[in-house]
C-alpha cells in the first residue's frame, strides 16, 4: 500500500552503508549473552544422550503443547482487543481523565501473575466476592473460574499492556499529517484509522503480540493457580520433583523450539516493510480529535480494563489488609524490599535499553542475515522461565565468572537476558517510523556514522526508549524466580516479600507489600508515561529537514 506518501515495500538507500564495528561488536555481546541459558540448555540436555525423544514422548508432551498453543491463540488476540482502542483512544482523543487513564492502563503488568490469579479467584470464584454481591438478586453460584477460562482471563489482564505501551509510543512518533490527509480527502474517522493508521502501527502491534505470546508461554504462576496445564507447568512440575534436571531441560529445550516458532510468526506479521515517511518534513504534535458526546463511551471503554485489571485486584487487596490490620497481624517492615525494589528495577531498565540499542539500530539500519539473527536470539530469554534463566546464569557464574556470584550485576543480568526483547520492540518500533535521510542528512555535513548515532538517531526514538524501559522497570519489580535465585544473602524485594508471605498465608502481609509494590511502581510509570518527552526530537527533526531541503 502506497497512501499519503508511505512506503510498504521499504525505502532503499543508494548505496548500502556498512555498520560500524563498535555497533555489530556491541549486538554481538548482547545476543551471546541473551543465548547463554540456551548453552546452558544444550548441555545438560546432552546428558540425555540418545534418549531425547523418549523423554519427551514420556512427558505426554504433545497434549501440553495444544492446551498451550490454545491459551497463547486466546489471549494474544484479546490482549489487542483491548490495547488497540485503549491505546488509541488514550492519544489520539479528548477523552476524560486522559492522563490518569494513561497511567492506571499500564499498572496491571507490575502484578505478579500468582497475586493476580488470587485476587481473580477470591473475586469470581462460584462463591467468591461477586457472588456475594449478587445473591440479593437470587444469583446462588457463578459460573467455575477454574481452567482456559480463567487463565484466558489473569493473562488478558496482565499483558495487553506489553501492546498498549509499544502501539501507544508508535501513535505519538506518528505524523499527523498522514491523518488529516486522509479526512481531508473524505475518510471518516474509521476509514482512516483503517488504512492509515493500522498499517503504520503493525511493527507495534506484531512486537507486542510477540510479548504476549511469550509472555503466556513462560507464565507457571497464574495458570498454576488456576489449574491449567500449560508446557511450562510441566517444565517447573519437573525442576521441582526431580534432582535429575535432565529431563526439564530437554523440554525446556522445545519450548525453545516454541519460542522461535513464534518468532518467525512475528517476521511475517510485521513484513519487510518502511513504516516512515517516503519524503521529508517536519514531524509536529497531533491534535486531539473531538469525540463530541461519544468521548464518554470511549471513556467506558478505556475505564473497563483498568476497572478489571486494576481497581478491582487493588481492592481485594485492601479488602485483606483491613481484615488483617482488624484482627491486629503485624505487618512486616517494606520500606527496605521497597527501596531495594526500585533501585535494582531502575538499573535493570537502564542497562536493558541500553543493551538494546545496538542490537535495535543494526536490525533496522543494516539489515542481514547476521542482524535478523541476533534480533531472534535476543527474544528467546523472554519465552524461558524464570527459573532456567537462573540457574543457567548460576552455572555461568560458578564456572566462568565467579566474582559475579551473589552479586546483584548478576541479577540485573539475568533481567536483562529475561526482559532484552520488551526494549528491542519499543525501539524497534519507533525507529522504523525515522526516515533514513535524516540520518544521512546529518551524516553529509561531516559527522561519522557513531556520532548521527549519539546525536540524531537516540533522541529521535526517545518515545520507544521510555516505553521499552518502563516496561522493563515494570517486569523487574514483580519477577519471582530469578530474584529468590540470584539475589545476594538477605537481600529482599517487594516480590520475595509478597511470596514469603503468601507462602505463610498472611494475606494481611501479601496485600501490604502487593499494594507497596503498586505505589513504588506507579510513580515512575506516571513520569514516563505523562513526560512529554517529544519536544526535543521534534526541533531536531525539523532542523535537520531543513537541512535535507537545502541539500537537495
Amino acid at each position: 500500500m502506497n497512501f499519503l506518501g508511505v512506503k510498504s515495500t521499504g525505502w532503499k538507500s543508494t548505496r548500502t552503508p556498512r555498520p560500524p564495528t563498535l555497533l555489530i561488536t556491541s549486538a554481538v555481546v548482547v545476543a551471546i549473552a541473551s543465548l547463554l541459558p540456551v548453552a546452558y540448555l544444550i548441555a545438560r540436555s546432552a546428558e540425555a544422550g540418545p534418549d531425547l525423544l523418549d523423554i519427551v514422548l514420556q512427558a505426554n508432551a504433545l497434549p501440553v503443547f495444544g492446551r498451550t498453543f490454545l491459551l497463547i491463540i486466546l489471549v494474544t488476540f484479546f490482549s489487542l482487543l483491548v490495547a488497540i482502542p485503549v491505546a488509541w483512544l488514550t492519544v489520539k482523543t479528548d477523552i476524560p481523565l486522559r492522563r490518569a487513564l494513561s497511567v492506571a492502563s499500564v499498572l496491571p503488568l507490575v502484578i505478579p501473575s500468582f497475586v493476580m490469579a488470587t485476587t481473580v479467584i477470591e473475586m469470581y470464584s462460584p462463591k467468591g466476592i461477586l457472588q456475594g454481591w449478587l445473591s440479593v438478586f437470587g444469583l446462588s453460584r457463578l459460573s467455575e473460574i477454574y481452567g482456559l477460562t480463567g487463565a484466558t482471563l489473569v493473562l488478558v489482564l496482565m499483558t495487553y499492556p506489553y501492546a498498549l505501551l509499544m502501539i501507544r509510543g508508535t501513535l505519538r512518533r506518528m505524523d499527523p499529517s498522514l491523518e488529516e490527509a486522509a479526512r481531508a480527502m473524505g475518510y471518516g474517522a474509521f476509514r482512516t484509522f483503517i488504512t492509515v493508521t493500522l498499517p503504520l502501527i503493525r511493527p507495534a502491534i506484531a512486537a507486542g503480540s510477540l510479548l504476549i505470546a511469550l509472555y503466556t508461554l513462560s507464565d507457571f504462576g497464574g495458570v498454576a493457580l488456576l489449574r491449567y496445564q500449560t508446557f511450562t507447568s510441566t517444565i517447573m512440575i519437573q525442576y521441582e520433583s526431580s534432582l535429575d534436571r535432565t529431563v526439564a531441560a530437554v523440554l525446556s529445550l522445545v519450548l525453545v523450539a516454541f519460542a522461535v516458532f513464534l518468532l518467525l510468526g512475528e517476521g511475517f506479521i510485521r513484513g519487510s516493510g518502511a513504516y516512515h515517511r517516503s519524503t521529508v518534513g517536519a514531524v509536529r504534535r497531533a491534535r486531539r480529535i473531538d469525540l463530541g458526546r461519544w468521548r464518554w463511551i470511549g471513556f467506558l471503554v478505556v475505564l473497563l480494563p483498568v476497572l478489571v485489571g486494576l481497581i478491582i485486584p487493588v481492592g481485594v487487596l485492601g479488602h485483606w489488609l483491613v481484615r488483617g490490620l482488624l484482627h491486629d497481624q503485624e505487618l512486616l517492615p517494606l520500606l527496605i524490599p521497597a527501596r531495594n525494589s526500585l533501585y535494582v528495577s531502575l538499573v535493570a531498565a537502564l542497562v536493558t535499553v541500553i543493551a538494546a540499542l545496538p542490537v535495535t539500530i543494526l536490525v533496522v539500519r543494516f539489515k542481514s542475515r547476521l542482524s535478523r539473527l541476533i534480533d531472534r536470539s535476543t527474544y528467546i530469554g523472554f519465552g524461558l522461565p524464570g527459573v532456567v534463566v537462573a540457574l543457567s546464569l548460576v552455572f555461568f557464574a560458578i564456572n566462568v565468572a565467579l566474582p559475579l556470584y551473589q552479586s546483584i550485576w548478576l541479577l540485573v543480568f539475568a533481567y536483562g537476558v529475561l526482559f532484552l526483547p520488551t526494549s528491542v520492540g519499543a525501539l524497534r518500533s519507533s525507529l522504523m517510523q525515522v526516515n533514513p535521510r535524516i540520518e544521512e542528512a546529518a551524516q553529509g555535513l561531516g559527522k561519522s556514522q557513531l556520532r548521527v548515532f549519539f546525536s540524531v538517531t537516540i533522541p529521535l526514538v526517545m518515545p520507544g526508549a521510555f516505553a521499552g524501559g518502563a516496561m522493563v522497570f515494570l517486569l523487574t519489580m514483580k519477577e519471582l524466580p530469578a530474584t529468590l535465585i540470584l539475589s545476594p544473602i538477605g537481600y529482599r524485594t517487594l516480590s520475595t516479600s509478597i511470596w514469603s508471605s503468601a507462602s505463610e498465608a498472611f494475606f494481611a502481609k501479601t496485600a501490604a507489600a502487593a499494594l507497596l509494590l503498586i505505589l513504588v511502581a506507579g510513580v515512575p510509570t506516571a513520569y514516563l508515561t505523562l513526560r512529554g518527552y517529544g519536544s526535543s526530537s521534534e526541533k531536531l527533526n525539523q532542523t535537520l529537514t531543513v537541512t535535507s531541503n537545502e541539500e537537495s
